[in-house]
């Protein structure tokens, strides 16, 4: 069963992964679009996307734009990485719980 955006914005760092989503569905190559791209396993396995992930590299896509950014890139890039890690374990905690 997917979970509901309500549902997705309770989990630690549900806010961003639901921009990402629909970052991910128009189209837009963003920070949060390339989190979805990293983790689109997971989230093709969570019934929050379908087909191929729309481009490789996504964590060098990320690292680049956030290299745009400025400040630090490669401390921001790690904490979204772990934040991603967090949702992606969550959402599999928060599924296994509307199974049973």
């Amino acid at each position: 069963m997917t979970l509901s955006p309500a549902e997705i914005m309770k989990l630690p760092g549900g806010e961003r992964m639901l921009q990402g989503l629909q970052d991910w569905r128009d189209g837009r190559t963003t920070v949060n679009s390339c989190l979805v791209v990293i983790a689109f396993g997971k989230f093709r396995a969570a019934g929050l996307v379908s087909g191929e992930a729309p481009f490789a590299e996504a964590e060098l896509v990320l690292y680049d734009l956030l290299k745009k950014e400025g400040h630090n890139a490669y401390g921001r890039y790690n904490s979204l990485i772990r934040e991603l890690v967090s949702f992606g374990r969550a959402l599999a905690r928060a599924q296994r719980g509307t199974r049973s």
